[in-house]
C-alpha cells in the first residue's frame, strides 16, 4: 500500500497532511506490537494536530511495550476523491496500514459539526459505518471527548464511549485488548466486558424508549451487567505534561509549544459545558511548568509557549508562574489563550507581551449587566472598561470582544448594550492611542448544551437571530467598530447534535450519503443537505433546537453522570429568571454542585473532597462546609 499512498501525495494540496514522519512522531514495528490503536481526529490535519488530548494519548500508548498508536485525520476533498478513485483505504500515518487493520479506532469528539466526518472516515477506512454490521474481524470503534457527554446522536456508529479524562482509561483499554487477543474473545464478549470498565458506555447494550408521541422517554439496559448510570473518569492529579509533541511539517492552527497549567473551571457560567464536565480544578505548580517548558523547547525548537486552561488567569499562582518563566526564558514568547475580563488579567497579559502589543481578547459574553448576571458571567461594566483602559494605557492598540446572542432572557436592549460597550471601549482607545485604536465585536449564537443549566433552554431561530445580527452590523459600522458573526443555520445543527437522541443518527447517515463533509467549514456546510436529511428521517430539527424542555422530562443524556447533579443544574436554570448569581467556589465556599459527593473523588472515610489550591492553602469542601488547612501538595 505504501507505493499507492506515495502516488496520491503528488496529486493533492498539502501532501504533508498525509505523509507522516514528522519530528517526534513514533513509528513502532507493526509485527512486534500486537495491540494497535488508531487515534482519529475527525477534521483536517491542520486542526487535529493542535489537539493536545490526542497527543497525550498517543504518547501514553506508544510508551507501552507491545502497544502502538498511530494518527489519522479527515482527508480533504481532493485527497478523498483520489482515494476513492484509486480504491486506497484511509490509513494510519505511521505504518500506512488501513484503519480496518487496527484493533481500536478511537475518535476524539470536540465539535458537533465534525460528526459527518466520523462516518466518512469509517467508510474510507474499510469499516462498516454502523456498529451492528461489524464482525470479529473489524476494529472496535471508541469515542471520547466533550462530544461523548451526549453520545446518543452517534450511538449507531460507535461501539463504546469513554467518558471523561482518558489518561488512565486508555491504559486499561490497552490491557483489555491484549487479553482479548490472547484469548480470541469474540466481539460480543468484548463489548460485554467493557460494561465493567468504569466510565465506559456501550450503546448496543441499551435500548431507547419513546412515548406515544414519538418523543424520548428513557434508556433501558438490556443486560444485567449494564449500569443504569455511567460516571465519568477523573484523574485526581494532573499526569505528567506532554514533553515531546509532534512537530508538524506545515503550519497548524496552534503552531507553538503548549503546557496545560490547569484543568477544570468553577466560575459557573451557565452556558458553558466545559466548566461543568471538567470539574474539579487541578493545577500545576510554577516549578512544574518551568521544567516542562524547558523540556518542550529542547524537544521541539519552538520559541513560543501557550499556557493552556479553561481560564488561565484564574490559576492561583499565575503571577509567580509568569515571573518564573520570564526569568528562565527571557526570549520566550508566551501566549495566554483565555483570560478573565478584569485589570488583573491585563496585567498578566502585559507581563507576557514583551513589547508585542497588538490585539487583546476579552469575553464579556453579554452586553448588559442584567444578562451577564442571568448567565452567571461574573463580570461588571467596570471590570470591562477598567481592563480596556488598562490595556490601552499599556500600549495595546486593539481589543477584540466576544459576545453571544440568543441567550435566555435576552432582549434587544441587551443586544444594543453590545454596541454601547464597544463604543465606550473605542472611546478609551482613541483617548490613549488615538487613531490606531481598533475595536472588534465578535458574536456567536447561543447553543444549549447537555449537562449545563441551559440544557433546557430553547435556541432562538434564524428568523429571531437575523434581525439582531443586522442591527449589530449597522450599529457597529456607524460606531467605527468592526463586527463579525456566525451563521444561525449551522448553529441549529450544532444544537440538534448537542441535545438529540438516537434518532438523529439516521439524519447524520442520510446527510453523509448526500455529501455532507466538513460541516464546521463555512465553504462546505450546506443547510439544504441537512434539511433533506431531516425530512428523509422524518424528524423536525426544531423539536431538539427551538423548544424549551420541561425540567423534569427525561433527557437523552440522563444516563451520563458528570459529577454535577441534575438538581443543581435545575436550580441554576430557575435562577436565570431572577438574575441570581453564584460565586466561583475556587475562591469561596462550596456551592454543593454534586462534585463533593461524586464517587470518583470519594476518600477513605466515604466522603468526597473537592480540593483546590489557593496559594498556600488547601480548602477541603464537604457538603456545604469548608475546612481550611496548610497545603503540602496539590491533591
Amino acid at each position: 500500500m505504501v507505493a499507492s499512498v506515495d502516488s496520491l501525495l503528488a496529486r493533492v494540496t498539502k501532501p504533508a497532511r498525509y505523509a507522516g514522519g514528522e519530528w517526534n512522531s513514533v513509528t513502532k514495528d507493526w509485527a512486534s506490537n500486537p495491540v494497535r490503536f488508531a487515534l482519529a481526529y475527525p477534521d483536517a490535519y491542520d486542526i487535529g494536530m493542535s489537539n493536545m488530548g490526542l497527543g497525550i494519548l498517543y504518547d501514553i500508548l506508544n510508551r507501552r511495550d507491545g502497544v502502538l498508536a498511530e494518527r489519522v485525520y479527515a482527508p480533504w476533498e481532493d485527497m478523498e476523491a483520489e482515494m476513492r478513485r484509486e480504491g486506497v483505504p484511509l490509513w494510519g500515518l505511521e505504518n500506512r496500514r488501513p484503519l480496518r487493520d487496527f484493533d481500536v479506532v478511537g475518535f476524539t469528539l470536540q465539535y458537533e459539526l465534525t460528526y459527518s466526518n466520523v462516518v466518512n472516515m469509517l467508510d474510507l477506512g474499510g469499516i462498516p459505518i454502523r456498529a451492528r454490521d461489524r464482525g470479529d474481524e473489524h476494529p472496535l470503534v471508541i469515542a471520547g471527548g466533550s462530544g461523548a457527554f451526549n453520545p446518543e446522536p452517534l450511538s449507531a456508529f460507535i461501539d463504546a464511549f469513554v467518558l471523561g479524562e482518558g489518561e488512565d482509561a486508555v491504559v486499561e483499554l490497552a490491557e483489555r485488548v491484549a487479553m482479548w487477543k490472547r484469548e480470541r474473545t469474540p466481539r460480543g464478549e468484548r463489548l460485554r466486558d467493557l460494561l465493567s470498565m468504569p466510565g465506559v458506555y456501550v450503546p448496543s447494550c441499551y435500548e431507547a424508549r419513546y412515548d406515544d408521541a414519538g418523543h424520548f422517554a428513557g434508556l433501558e439496559p438490556l443486560l444485567p451487567g449494564a449500569p443504569a448510570v455511567i460516571g465519568r473518569r477523573i484523574v485526581e492529579t494532573l499526569p505528567p505534561p506532554l514533553l515531546k509533541p509532534i512537530v508538524p511539517f506545515l503550519q497548524t492552527v496552534h503552531d507553538r509549544a503548549a503546557v496545560e497549567i490547569q484543568r477544570g473551571c468553577t466560575q459557573g457560567c451557565r452556558f458553558c459545558q466545559a466548566g461543568m464536565i471538567y470539574r474539579p480544578t487541578r493545577e500545576r505548580t510554577p516549578e512544574q511548568v518551568v521544567a516542562a517548558t524547558r523540556a518542550l523547547l529542547e524537544n521541539t525548537g519552538y520559541d513560543e509557549l501557550s499556557l493552556l486552561s479553561l481560564s488561565t488567569t484564574d490559576h492561583s499562582q499565575i503571577v509567580p508562574m509568569i515571573d518564573a518563566l520570564n526569568a528562565a526564558f527571557p526570549e520566550l514568547k508566551i501566549s495566554i489563550p483565555s483570560t478573565r475580563v478584569d485589570s488583573f488579567s491585563v496585567d498578566v497579559a502585559n507581563a507576557v507581551a514583551k513589547g508585542k502589543k497588538h490585539t487583546l481578547t476579552l469575553a464579556p459574553e453579554a452586553g448588559s449587566q442584567r444578562l451577564r448576571n442571568a448567565i452567571n458571567k461574573l463580570v461588571s461594566d467596570a471590570d470591562l472598561l477598567g481592563a480596556a483602559e488598562n490595556a490601552f494605557e499599556r500600549g495595546w492598540t486593539g481589543i477584540k470582544m466576544y459576545f453571544m446572542v440568543g441567550l435566555p432572557t435576552e432582549t434587544m436592549d441587551d443586544v444594543a448594550g453590545i454596541v454601547e460597550m464597544a463604543k465606550q471601549v473605542k472611546a478609551l482607545g482613541r483617548k490613549h492611542v488615538g487613531g490606531r485604536a481598533r475595536v472588534r465585536a465578535s458574536t456567536s449564537n447561543h447553543v444549549p448544551k447537555a449537562h449545563t443549566p441551559f440544557q433546557w433552554a430553547r435556541q432562538e431561530t434564524a428568523a429571531e437571530l437575523d434581525p439582531k445580527h443586522r442591527f449589530l452590523r449597522d450599529a457597529c459600522r456607524a460606531a467605527g467598530v468592526e463586527f463579525s458573526w456566525n451563521d444561525p443555520r449551522d448553529s441549529v445543527l450544532e444544537a440538534v447534535f448537542s441535545r438529540g437522541d438516537r434518532r438523529v443518527g439516521d439524519v447524520i447517515e442520510a446527510a453523509w450519503r448526500r455529501g455532507a463533509r466538513f460541516d464546521a467549514w463555512g465553504e462546505y456546510f450546506r443547510a439544504e443537505t441537512w434539511d433533506a436529511a431531516f425530512a428523509e428521517a422524518g424528524l423536525d430539527p426544531s423539536w431538539f433546537a427551538h423548544r424549551e424542555a420541561d425540567t423534569h422530562e427525561p433527557l437523552p443524556w440522563d444516563h451520563i453522570d458528570t459529577g454535577v447533579n441534575k438538581s443543581y443544574l435545575r436550580g441554576q436554570w430557575l435562577s436565570v429568571q431572577s438574575n441570581k448569581t453564584v460565586p466561583d467556589c475556587h475562591h469561596g465556599s462550596c456551592n454543593v454542585c454534586g462534585m463533593q459527593s461524586f464517587d470518583t473523588l470519594r476518600g477513605e472515610d466515604g466522603v468526597a473532597d473537592c480540593v483546590v489550591k489557593l496559594g498556600k492553602t488547601i480548602e477541603m469542601k464537604r457538603g456545604a462546609r469548608t475546612y481550611a488547612g496548610e497545603a503540602l501538595e496539590l491533591v
